[in-house]
């Protein structure tokens, strides 16, 4: 027999509650992994949101103690994941709670992984680098976009180098993702425009990866349809329940795509800049989307084309400059109408920041999933296309 195993595929995933109202699950899912104690991790905008005294309040009426982490910046830093780490052992917990973005959801996994394996956060940079089993997760999005609550990446800011680094493991992959598309509805239009480019981003990328297959092509083309026809709707009408749903289920799909497929350029060089500058993961994104596609089009023609059928465009008779065309202007239109048109050079990027940006983006995992082989010029170029 002939076995092909280049064709083999892994696929993971958490257990998926979707739906309104699935964060009220939250305490029967915790007395089933037999919490002692909760961490329940948030930020500060959530918690003033009103979310973290919700999940706090559903705890209490199952009766399970928790206690309250919330010291988690817009891009986690690594000095905020080990104070979470001592508040989890101070106080014995056994459980991990995370209610908000993907800074909170990506501390609460940091919380877990040294928990569990000891040492500094930093130590777990890379692919499989997590020994022990962490303490059960159960994650509640309140943005949809990171899809850190379906994926087996954790994002955190070395605050020393000034780089986010990327922990890739299926030990990081929450036990339960409650993905309730009410918490959304607290996003301001920025959040919610960031963030649903960070999910088409996932999906575009998840679908051109030199790792896709079909399973995560089936939900990547779906993220895309999802997200193109719904996401300029969705910002203008924040309350629109219909329109606040396909957003999450896009965003979900895409997170699964993602996180078995990886990523590519946007994103390494996304992680470079946005631990550079401290800027919003969604808009990093936003401003090197359109550049990336057209560096790697000749390496995926056809995908790319795809796409853009995908996205609504008629390409029949088109050539394939044609096509990217078509599909760089729909990109940029897309953007623009939910407000994101900002360049690098106008959020504070130099020409003499690009070497450095370049030299730390060539490192990143996500890099080598990329459809086109990059070096560091490669990369540089279209740090620079950007400006």
């Amino acid at each position: 027999m002939n076995n092909d195993f280049s064709n083999l595929r892994k696929f993971v995933s958490p257990e998926v509650i979707f739906g309104a109202g699935a964060r009220k699950n939250v305490a029967n899912y915790a007395r089933n992994f037999g919490a002692r104690k909760v961490l329940l991790v948030s930020d500060p905008g959530v918690k003033a949101a009103g979310w973290v005294d919700d999940i706090a309040g559903l705890l209490e009426e199952a009766d399970i103690d928790y206690v309250t982490f919330t010291n988690v910046s817009p891009n986690p830093r690594s000095n905020e994941v080990m104070a979470g780490v001592d508040c989890y052992r101070e106080h014995g917990c056994n459980v991990i709670v995370a209610i908000g973005g993907g800074s909170p959801m990506d501390c609460a996994k940091g919380i877990g992984i040294v928990s569990a394996n000891g040492h500094h956060i930093l130590d777990y940079q890379g692919v499989d680098q997590i020994v022990a089993p962490i303490p059960p997760l159960i994650f509640i999005p309140t943005t949809a976009g990171t899809s850190a609550d379906v994926s087996q990446f954790a994002i955190i800011n070395d605050e020393t180098e000034r780089v986010k680094i990327s922990i890739i493991s299926k030990a990081v992959v929450p036990d339960v993702a409650l993905v309730d598309s009410d918490t959304t509805e607290t996003m301001d239009p920025f959040l919610r425009a960031c963030t649903g480019v960070d999910a088409l981003v996932h999906a575009i990328e998840a679908f051109v990866s030199t790792a896709s297959g079909p399973m995560t092509d089936m939900f990547a083309l779906d993220a895309i349809r999802l997200i193109n026809g719904n996401l300029e709707q969705q910002v203008a009408n924040p309350h629109d329940k219909i329109l606040r749903e396909n957003i999450m289920l896009g965003s979900m799909k895409a997170g699964l795509a993602f996180s078995n497929a990886i990523l590519g350029a946007v994103h390494a060089m996304s992680h470079s800049l946005g631990g550079f500058l401290d800027l919003p993961h969604g808009l990093c994104n936003s401003m090197l989307l359109e550049h990336v596609i057209r560096y790697n089009y000749s390496s995926a023609p056809d995908r790319f084309k795809v796409i853009a059928e995908t996205m609504g465009l008629d390409v029949r008779g088109l050539n394939s400059p044609q096509v990217q065309a078509l599909l760089l202007n729909r990109v940029v239109e897309l953007k623009h109408n939910i407000g994101l048109y900002q360049k690098l050079s106008e959020l504070g990027v130099k020409i003499a920041d690009i070497p450095t940006l370049s030299e730390k983006a060539i490192k990143d995992p996500c890099l080598l999933t990329n459809p086109r082989k990059s070096n560091k010029r490669d990369v540089e170029v279209v740090y620079e296309e950007a400006l």
